[in-house]
């Protein structure tokens, strides 16, 4: 955007992403005074009553869940991370996201919570997509699916996803309960909302072959699977810094599972478990701190 200092009347160039909704302070380069500058106020786009998102890292999964989708006569629009997702949340609006909790760069249950406490986003339905690597440990139903309208396993959707859309729309058309409304979010909230995935972190995609991200996804898979069904541990663990204690047995299953499914010459290549767990931590640490 372009800026006019209102003193010395010089034009500032301002990047959009460096000024919130509240208002950011710069100094004008020329007389030193201090602006105060603030976004135009964005139009909601209204949501799109036929349009899906479909957001899960396996290609593979993209591509059958569309078929699902377009043979039920909805459009698609698709994402393979949760930076991507939670753009295309924004920008599109559809009325629907199918969301992997496994997914790379933001976790699909973080991207479930964001869109559902953004203003512009927060009529989305959220479908989460599990995938539970280990069905003999985990057959209870998910202790939180974090503010998602519903979750369905990986292995069912073919079977179950089009009774899962058609429950969701019922409730919709459905009288709403009377309940007091929402709080509305703080300034303080809002100016801590971002789409963008973690400091540092490139949004180019790493040129990593398919072996490689097979691996990573399995990592996530193994910690999402332990976020959704132990929540409230998980955060009290990251605040004490005792992930890898408390969950310590559970890591070591998922790291008998690791070797015995993931090849020892594409492990050879890296150290993508306890990568992965790192990236798992400083996330959580940065979503606790909003």
């Amino acid at each position: 955007m372009i800026v006019i200092c209102p003193k010395c009347r010089v034009k500032l160039k301002i990047a959009d992403e460096k000024v919130s909704p509240e208002g950011t302070r710069f100094k004008c380069p020329k007389c030193t005074t201090i602006l105060m500058v603030k976004r135009p106020a964005s139009k909601i786009r209204e949501r799109q009553d036929n349009l899906v998102l479909v957001a899960h890292g396996d290609n593979s999964v993209i591509e059958k869940v569309s078929r699902i989708l377009e043979q039920e006569g909805y459009q698609v629009i698709t994402a393979t991370n949760g930076i991507d997702a939670m753009v295309k949340s924004l920008r599109e609006h559809p009325f629907l996201a199918l969301i992997d909790v496994a997914l790379p760069k933001i976790y699909g249950f973080e991207v479930c919570k964001r869109i559902k406490e953004r203003k512009e986003t927060s009529d989305v339905k959220v479908i989460l997509i599990t995938s539970v690597y280990d069905r003999s440990r985990y057959r209870r139903p998910p202790s939180s699916i974090y503010g998602a309208d519903d979750y369905i396993d990986e292995p069912e959707l073919e079977e179950r996803l089009s009774e899962k859309i058609r429950q969701l729309l019922t409730k919709e058309e459905a009288p709403p309960e009377k309940e007091a409304p929402p709080s509305p979010p703080t300034e303080e909230t809002r100016e801590k909302e971002s789409v963008q995935g973690p400091v540092g972190e490139k949004v180019v995609e790493e040129a990593e072959d398919a072996d490689i991200k097979r691996a990573r996804r399995l990592v996530r898979t193994i910690l999402s699977d332990i976020a959704l069904y132990n929540p409230k541990q998980v955060e009290e663990a990251i605040e004490r810094g005792t992930f890898r204690e408390t969950f310590q047995t559970q890591l070591k299953e998922g790291m008998k599972l690791y070797q015995l499914r993931i090849p020892q010459e594409v492990r050879q290549k890296g150290d993508f478990f306890n990568e992965e767990i790192e990236r798992f931590i400083e996330e959580k640490k940065r979503n606790l701190m909003k």
